[in-house]
């Protein structure tokens, strides 16, 4: 299956969805957006990503802002950094790094969106990328990530969820979680309020039972 150039979905719904399912409704479907300290330090991270120029170290050319593509996930997006490495056979293997402001998290949320960007530079340049890294400002440290069978699988089914999710229009309830404090949708969202929150029925039949 392949999608039409008008069905394309952000790149970075994935690592939304994966994070938190209701998060990624509110941005992608809702197109609402909040910044927090924790979004604000992202931005100033990306500054340099975004600055769309490119760099060469020795035998490794470093593209910032790179634009990807992938008709077979249905994404669109950028990369923050594509490092470019010279091969002794004089070919240059990419290998995709993006900038977290945080520390490396539980989940796979960061390394699915590493490994849809992969996918697009594979499918853009007919080649296999086998790893990439991301970079946490909190420990000022790579993560390399290897984008094994396992890897990919649970990124290509993210893929298709968030499509899906998309297309239902449909937001997902809230549920208050410890990371819910970190996002900076926490006052739009309101999971503390809207995750409790009762049917009238319940309310009725409870205030009859106390009588």
């Amino acid at each position: 299956m392949t999608y039409a150039l008008e069905d394309l979905i952000q790149l970075s719904s994935l690592q939304h969805f994966v994070y938190c399912e209701r998060q990624c409704a509110l941005i992608h479907i809702e197109q609402v957006w909040s910044e927090n300290l924790f979004t604000a330090e992202g931005r100033i991270m990306h500054e340099k990503a975004d600055s769309n120029v490119s760099e060469s170290r020795g035998n490794v050319r470093i593209d910032f802002s790179v634009p990807l593509r992938s008709l077979n996930l249905g994404l669109i997006g950028k990369a923050d950094v594509v490092e470019f490495h010279k091969k002794a056979d004089g070919t240059w293997q990419p290998f995709p790094v993006e900038y977290k402001r945080g520390n490396p998290k539980m989940d796979d949320c960061d390394r699915v969106q590493l490994c849809a960007q992969a996918i697009c530079l594979e499918e853009m340049l007919n080649m296999n990328i086998p790893a990439g890294a991301l970079f946490y400002g909190q420990t000022r440290r790579r993560e390399e990530v290897s984008f094994d069978e396992r890897l990919r699988q649970e990124t290509v089914e993210i893929a298709h969820k968030v499509h899906a999710l998309v297309a239902s229009g449909r937001t997902p309830k809230a549920e208050y979680l410890k990371k819910c404090d970190k996002c900076s949708l926490l006052e739009i969202c309101m999971p503390k309020t809207c995750g409790k929150s009762k049917s009238a029925k319940k309310y009725l039949l409870a205030a009859v039972e106390a009588e």
